[in-house]
C-alpha cells in the first residue's frame, strides 16, 4: 500500500475520484492511458442493482444536524424530480447511469430513495477501524433493496484512509428470512477535513502535489462535508453499475475504473490536472458548483464515464 510519500498527481487524481482500491497495477493503468485514447468500459455480465433501494446512512461519530442535512439531502436529491429544482440538478446528473442499463440490455428499473439514519455518536467500535469494523458497521442497515453508507468523522482513523483512498464501496453477506445469506451494497467515506482535505476534500482545498491553484469555495461552506458527497456520489455510481465486482468497469477487478473514478479531478467542461472545468459561481457565496438539489442546495459532483460515447459526461 503506497504511503504518502510515494503519492504522484495522477494518484493524486485517483484518489479524489475514490475508486475501490488505489494499486500499483491501477496506478500503472492510469498513467499509460493516452488523453487521445477513448476509454473502453467492460461490462462482465454480472447484477446491477435495480428495484427499489433506499440508501441508509450510518453516521459513525460526531457529526452536526447542518451536516448529516447536507449528505441526506444530496441522497433526497438524487431521484427528485420537483418541477422546483432549478436545472442542471443532481437528478439529472445521476440519469447517466441508465445508459449502462440500456448498454447491458438489462430492464431499468432503480428507483433510489433516501432509508434510514442511524447516529453511532459515542464512537461504539473507538476511533481507529478496521475494515472488518466497516462492514461490521454497514450491516447494521437494512440488508435488503438497500444500499448502507457508512460516514467517519474528522477525528475517526479508518484502515487506508488519507493513504491510499477516500472512501470505498463493496458487499457483504446478510441473513434472510428464509436463513439463507444474501449480499448487500455497502459504502464508506470519511471526513477527511483535517486528516488530509488536500487529497479527499481536492478541489475545495489545495493539492499536496500536482498545480497549485487556488482551492474553490464549497457551495455548503463546509470543505469535510461538500467533499465527503463528492466522493460518495462517485462511489453511489460505481455500486449500482459494479455492486459485486462483476458489473461495469475497466482493468483489473482488484483495482477497477468505475463510472466516475474513470474520470479522475473533472467537473466542468476545459478540466485538466489541477483545474476542476468551467464552474458556475454562486453570486452571493461565490462558492463553485455543477447541480442543484433539494432545500435550494447546491453541490459540486464528478463528471460520469459515458459508456455510449467512451467519454467522461459533465454538468458544467
Amino acid at each position: 500500500m503506497a504511503s504518502l510519500a510515494t503519492f504522484n498527481f495522477v494518484t493524486f487524481l485517483i484518489v479524489l475520484a475514490s475508486s475501490l482500491h488505489f494499486t500499483a497495477d491501477a496506478r500503472r493503468l492510469v498513467e499509460s492511458d493516452q488523453p487521445d485514447q477513448p476509454l473502453l468500459f467492460q461490462y462482465h455480465n454480472g447484477p446491477l442493482l435495480s428495484g427499489k433501494i433506499s440508501v441508509n446512512l450510518i453516521w459513525y461519530g460526531k457529526f452536526k444536524p447542518s451536516q448529516r442535512a447536507v449528505v441526506s439531502d444530496f441522497v433526497t436529491s438524487v431521484a427528485s424530480s420537483k418541477p422546483t429544482i432549478a436545472q442542471p440538478s443532481v437528478a439529472t446528473w445521476w440519469k447517466a447511469t441508465e445508459k449502462y442499463y440500456q448498454l447491458s440490455k438489462k430492464p431499468y428499473s432503480l428507483a433510489i430513495s433516501l432509508g434510514s439514519q442511524i447516529l453511532d455518536e459515542n464512537y461504539s467500535l473507538g476511533k481507529s477501524l478496521t475494515n472488518q469494523q466497516i462492514m461490521e458497521l454497514a450491516s447494521k442497515g437494512g440488508q435488503k433493496n438497500a444500499i448502507n453508507v457508512v460516514l467517519t468523522s474528522a477525528d475517526v482513523a479508518v484502515e487506508g484512509f488519507c493513504s491510499s483512498r477516500c472512501g470505498t464501496h463493496g458487499s457483504g453477506l446478510g441473513g434472510s428470512s428464509k436463513g439463507h445469506n444474501s449480499k448487500f451494497a455497502y459504502i464508506w467515506v470519511g471526513n477527511s477535513e483535517t486528516q488530509c482535505p488536500g487529497q479527499c476534500a481536492w478541489p475545495f482545498h489545495q493539492p499536496i502535489y500536482g498545480p497549485q491553484n487556488p482551492p474553490l469555495v464549497a457551495p455548503n461552506n463546509d470543505v469535510g462535508l461538500d467533499g465527503m458527497v463528492i466522493n460518495l456520489a462517485s462511489l453511489l455510481a460505481g455500486t449500482v453499475t459494479n455492486p459485486f465486482g462483476n458489473g461495469y468497469y475497466q482493468g483489473p477487478k482488484e483495482a477497477p475504473l468505475e463510472a466516475a473514478s474513470a474520470c479522475p479531478g473533472i467537473f466542468g467542461k476545459g478540466a485538466y490536472p489541477g483545474y476542476a472545468g468551467d464552474l458556475p459561481v454562486d453570486a452571493t457565496t461565490g462558492a463553485n458548483y455543477n447541480a442543484h438539489g433539494v432545500n435550494g442546495r447546491k453541490y459540486l459532483l464528478p463528471a460520469l464515464f459515458d459508456p455510449s460515447t467512451s467519454n467522461c459526461s459533465t454538468l458544467a
